[in-house]
């Protein structure tokens, strides 16, 4: 009988030197911290158009062309 195995997960240090183990996303599926790298705003180029994703004090993401 098969069996629902856990989820991958990855073994990451926060800033404050614990070891956390996070699982791993989905296919196709990318978290927000890896986009801002710490950034509140970064320019994401697609194709010949030029679009702003921001991170907003409500924590919200905003993607504007």
């Amino acid at each position: 009988m098969p069996t629902l195995s856990s989820p991958p997960f990855r073994v990451v240090q926060t800033p404050q030197g614990s070891i956390v183990a996070t699982p791993l996303p989905a296919a196709g599926e990318i978290d927000s911290d890896c986009l801002l790298q710490g950034q509140r705003e970064i320019l994401i180029r697609h194709g010949s158009e030029c679009y702003r994703l921001r991170h907003t004090r409500n924590d919200k993401l905003i993607l504007t062309k």
